[in-house]
């Protein structure tokens, strides 16, 4: 992903203080998104490089991301783990609104927002470099943003206002990259000509802020609004050199993508509708979601690095859907054991999501079984068995070390 990530409690199916249960699918969903950032995107790219077979060649596209317009699974990670915020924040911030009010539910919000910004830093690096080359904002942080945002919203407006405030977060962003103007920043030569169509700056000094020559409703890499406000207003480290994927701008209809969770926690939380009925609306929902989604991305693109409202909805829609089967299979038909290890996951995903940057699953596997080991297997067997080896060995201490956790009920709470 440029990656994803995680809600820090387990989740309740009741707002009652009193016996309430997890919603086991909803962990399961959640451990599903953070298995493919754990390994399971290696393992797919291996058996693309094991075999030439059409299907195998499919699958590890679909593990990679696009490089800009267009969408692949690998672009659902990250917008489905924001979803999954929004859906849990329900049951969490609903609880304690009806046990001690809705002053104990903005401290829990604001503490959770500082202390998973606070991970999000450390994450990234933290201050183990000279400013400016340290990040401000990354994948974490744009979560820790969303579920501060998402949440206190959810504390003072009825379904029907968060429809209108998550609809106007999509349609303005629309409005202001469609219709703001800014300056072109690409690079002139002497008799200021623009050197190159496309936007080839490596670092902001090389950008042309002084420029007259207004441009709008672009899409292209750096020549956008959204990137435009990153390359002059966002101060440190930017992934993409000159601007960031989770930038400022962006950061608006990624909140709209928490809210759609939101509105598919609420519809969980209804013990006036039948399960059976509950995954009929998230798979209707979620279809004519993505169907819309695709209808607007013939004006404005689904890009996840600008995370377009199209984006907003496209992503949105898959991950309501897969909600929907996850709760049928697991909650309406009650078919869990398959699920188990994506609970275990899915109750730690902070804790794996940090270790995993830190010490690096893939790089213990490459320490057990790389070198010649990765050789003789690819000998033996085929190019890329060696690669499947790594892949499956650090799936492997993932999801030890996360059965680990979950048995003795240790859970990194935020």
């Amino acid at each position: 992903m440029n990656a994803t990530t995680v809600t820090a409690e387990p989740i309740t199916a009741t707002t009652k203080p009193v016996a309430s249960t997890r919603l086991v699918s909803i962990d399961a969903l959640r451990g599903f998104d953070m298995f493919w950032i754990l390994g399971g995107d290696l393992l797919m790219n291996a058996l693309g490089k094991m075999s030439t077979n059409p299907v195998a060649q499919a699958l590890a596209t679909q593990l990679e991301h696009v490089q800009w317009a267009g969408f692949r699974f690998y672009d659902l990670i990250f917008p489905l783990f924001v979803f999954i915020v929004g859906v849990s924040l329900v049951f969490s911030l609903s609880k304690i609104i009806e046990t001690e009010g809705k002053a104990a539910a903005h401290r829990r919000i604001i503490r959770r927002f500082i202390l998973l910004f606070l991970v999000a830093l450390f994450y990234s690096g933290g201050v183990s470099h000279n400013w400016p080359d340290i990040r401000l904002l990354g994948v974490l942080n744009r979560i820790a943003l969303c579920y501060l945002f998402a949440g206190l919203i959810y504390c003072h407006f009825k379904w029907r206002g968060m429809a209108a405030i998550c609809a106007g977060l999509l349609l303005g962003y629309w409005a202001l990259m469609t219709l703001v103007p800014f300056p072109d920043v690409r690079p002139v030569d002497a008799n200021g000509v623009v050197i190159s169509q496309a936007l080839t700056a490596t670092n902001t000094a090389q950008l042309n802020f002084a420029s007259t020559n207004k441009i709008r409703g672009g899409f292209e890499p750096g020549l956008n609004l959204a990137n435009y406000i990153d390359e002059k207003y966002l101060p440190g480290k930017k992934w993409d050199k000159i601007w960031d994927p989770e930038g400022l701008l962006s950061t608006l209809p990624a909140i709209g993508t928490c809210l759609l969770g939101v509105f598919a926690g609420l519809l969980l939380q209804r013990k006036d509708i039948s399960d059976r009925k509950k995954v009929v609306r998230l798979l209707t929902w979620g279809a004519g979601a993505v169907v819309l989604g695709w209808l607007w991305n013939l004006q404005f693109p689904v890009i996840k690095k600008i995370w377009t409202s199209s984006y907003v909805l496209v992503a949105g829609g898959y991950s309501a859907i897969l909600l929907g089967c996850f709760h049928q299979i697991i909650e309406v038909w009650n078919r869990r054991q398959w699920a188990t290890p994506f609970v275990w996951i899915g109750a730690n995903p902070i804790t794996l999501y940090v270790m995993d940057n830190v010490v690096g699953f893939d790089r213990v596997a490459q320490r057990l079984v790389g070198g010649d080991v990765t050789h003789f297997f690819d000998a033996k067997v085929t190019e890329g068995t060696g690669e499947l080896v790594i892949a499956i060995v650090a799936l492997g201490i993932a999801i030890v070390i996360a059965r680990f956790l979950y048995r003795r009920k240790i859970f990194l709470r935020l």
